[in-house]
């Protein structure tokens, strides 16, 4: 049975249907806006694994390169490993869906986002979030849904829903945002320094449109019969959770009193194995179970102790932001470094400057672009005391890195007055609670120290929430364990003016919007404050650029002078690159980026081109070489590339009898241009030339 439902959103068509293809999946939808199309299907195995305390969700996002009428580059011509965009789209769409399993669901489960049809205006990673909560809720598998994903832009100060991509170009916020019927589950987004209001605002507009997205999934759900999986719960040893609780609750009191987050832990760890011993062999097959009873204790006490006391696991109050330390220069030969640490969160952040060569091409489906500017985040097992295999670059490295590239892009200079690649990359020496925002700050300290003119720092701050009934209380820069035993992760970027980035995940249902404008609130308080520290530090960008970084000088010449400049089969150009050194690109538009190392042969050179195409003028002195000897006169090289003639009767003021009485080949000698005749050709006289220093003296 095929059903298909449909609605006007945001003034286009958005369609939901199933029952078409892939009917042997769980649940299986497409999903329809414009003519971006995205399959998405859930299937899930009926029997829990065992011996997990996890839920074992994984979420692929999958661009099909014929969507957009294209064929993959490269040399397998199919689809490989996901791009970061693809990494990042199925991070979007798994965050909301995961908190919205039952507690007790162990079941290997799997969702997968096809794009199957791309018309290169309508965004396809929105469609995948409402495609997944559609193809699960129609499926066997417990889902506490349905959810749905909208992106916000505003553009001439007007908010726009589901923004197309030339849209996106001029908005001035690019905010997705999902969540449920009554609540939001996930903010992600940049902006141009955006005020807590307008983003308030705009999570407001966003949510009604989420609204009528779920109202159209009820419509198919309803029509759908299925029968979700019972989850039986665990079994439990009868009177453990009385015997765990009797002997362990003191001591985990004591433990969480503890404000060094190793120490913590390992007393923690301690009283595990104590309860283990206490119990003894009866229960030697139940460690998993008294894993389990203990963390539902440490999770309560932890949170009474915030919610009664108003004290957090390292003494602080609810709005102290740990102590914060930043040093620049801390690589001798990067071009520019920082060292940021926030209490036990430390990142070093370093930026390289490159050409134009060191830009990175990106092959999407909309087209090939390429990106001048890039973040990457590493989080080594060490940062928190672990052993990780080196395996490449995880998704959560991926997402952190992408929300604090995007917190910095606001300040970054234009192509046009700052022409290098810029790489910024944030190491995670130390982690106890949002690296990510640390990264923003070291990110933004480095830039300054390279000499990279951005126009004021950017700071991030990580906010929580601790929420049971109506007892509230919102939490500035969290720590690990706050953000594990909390209900929200609330993360705020931006500068003194407003907000150029957020991220925020919730674990709970019923955020209100007056909790997430005290959130803000307390975030801009915070922000002022880091901010505070890292000017004191470096208050505004170093005049120079490092001098181990290249020089890099722009010309543009007229585009019919391209081909001048490059010469035929690239012979000129490669002439002016073997005689200065510098390295050279010219595009299509005649933008011309010379970069040496050595500011001198980037100027040699820029002079060389800019001759090339500069139009000789009559009456105008030129250096010239002597290229060829006749017997009516001299060849000279005036201009590079450009020749022209000596007659004789010009070399000098007197009777000539012989050329090479006067010059020889490869003579400098100063020359007047008189005049260009009908066919392009210079006449040149060495005589005007030293006619006019006559009368000078």
């Amino acid at each position: 049975m095929i059903v298909k439902k449909e609605k006007e959103i945001g003034g286009r068509m958005l369609s939901i249907e199933t029952g078409r293809v892939a009917r042997q999946a769980s649940g299986a939808v497409v999903v329809r806006y414009g003519d971006t199309m995205v399959l998405a299907v859930a299937n899930g195995d009926r029997n829990p694994r065992e011996g997990i305390d996890f839920m074992p969700l994984s979420v692929e996002y999958q661009e099909k390169t014929y969507a957009a009428g294209k064929i993959p580059g490269g040399f397998f011509k199919r689809e490989g490993r996901p791009g970061t965009p693809e990494i990042l789209s199925a991070r979007l769409i798994d965050r909301p869906i995961r908190p919205l399993f039952p507690d007790n669901y162990r079941n290997e489960t799997q969702v997968i986002i096809y794009v199957i049809s791309s018309d290169k205006e309508n965004p396809a990673d929105v469609l995948g979030g409402i495609g997944a909560s559609a193809a699960l809720s129609i499926s066997e598998i417990p889902f506490n849904g349905p959810i749905a994903s909208v992106r916000v832009g505003k553009i001439d100060d007007q908010l726009v829903l589901n923004p197309t991509l030339p849209q996106l170009e001029e908005s001035q916020i690019n905010l997705i945002v999902s969540g449920t019927y009554d609540s939001i589950m996930m903010v992600e987004g940049q902006s141009e320094e955006i005020s807590e209001t307008e983003m308030l605002e705009a999570l407001r507009f966003g949510h009604q449109a989420i609204r009528e997205i779920i109202e159209l999934q009820q419509e198919l759900i309803r029509e759908i019969p299925v029968q979700k999986w019972e989850m039986p719960e665990a079994e439990q040893v009868e009177g453990l959770d009385e015997k765990v609780e009797a002997f362990a609750l003191p001591k985990i009191k004591e433990a969480i009193q503890i404000q060094e987050k190793k120490t913590r832990r390992e007393a923690i760890s301690q009283v595990r194995d104590a309860v283990m011993e206490h119990l003894g062999e009866d229960y030697a097959e139940q460690g998993a179970q008294v894993k389990a009873i203990m963390e539902k204790i440490e999770k309560r006490e932890v949170r009474a102790m915030i919610l009664n006391q108003g004290v957090r696991l390292d003494g602080r109050g609810m709005d102290n932001i740990r102590d914060i330390t930043c040093e620049v220069s801390f690589l001798p030969r990067a071009h520019g470094s920082a060292l940021f640490t926030r209490g036990q969160t430390q990142s070093l952040g370093s930026t390289t400057l490159g050409t134009k060569n060191d830009e990175q091409i990106i092959d999407a489906l909309e087209g090939e672009s390429k990106k001048s500017y890039m973040l990457h985040y590493n989080f080594p097992g060490f940062s928190v005391g672990e052993v990780k295999p080196f395996r490449g670059t995880s998704r959560r490295e991926v997402g952190h890195g992408d929300l604090a590239e995007r917190a910095l892009m606001p300040v970054l200079p234009v192509d046009e007055s700052f022409p290098y690649t810029i790489r910024i990359v944030s190491e995670i020496l130390e982690s106890n609670g949002s690296s990510s925002m640390a990264t923003v700050c070291s990110g933004s300290l480095s830039l300054m120290d390279a000499g990279v003119p951005i126009k004021c720092h950017v700071a991030g701050i990580a906010m929580g929430l601790i929420m049971e009934g109506s007892e509230v209380r919102v939490l500035t820069d969290i720590l690990g364990d706050e953000d594990h035993l909390g209900d929200m992760d609330f993360k705020v970027a931006g500068t003194r003016d407003g907000i150029t980035a957020f991220q925020m995940d919730i674990k709970i249902g019923g955020l209100t919007f007056e909790i997430m404008e005290e959130a803000l609130g307390k975030a801009r308080t915070a922000r002022m404050k880091i901010l505070d520290v890292m000017e004191e530090t470096l208050p505004r960008p170093r005049a120079e650029i490092s001098r181990y970084a290249p020089r890099i000088l722009t010309c543009m010449v007229p585009v019919d002078k391209i081909g001048t400049v490059i010469g035929p089969s690239g012979k000129m150009i490669r002439s002016i690159i073997e005689k200065t050194g510098a390295k050279i690109d010219i595009d299509d538009s005649g933008l011309v980026v010379i970069s040496s190392v050595d500011v001198n042969s980037a100027e040699q050179a820029r002079e060389i081109v800019l001759s090339l195409v500069v139009e000789p003028e009559p009456g105008t002195i030129y250096e010239a070489v002597v290229k060829k000897i006749m017997d009516f006169g001299a060849f000279v090289e005036f201009l590079p590339g450009k020749e022209g003639l000596v007659h004789i009767s010009e070399l000098s003021e007197g009777r000539v009898g012989k050329v090479t009485d006067v010059v020889n080949l490869g003579d400098k000698l100063h020359v007047v241009l008189k005049k260009v005749d009908r066919e392009g050709r210079y006449n040149l006289s060495r005589k005007e030339y030293l006619l006019r220093q006559k009368k000078k003296d």
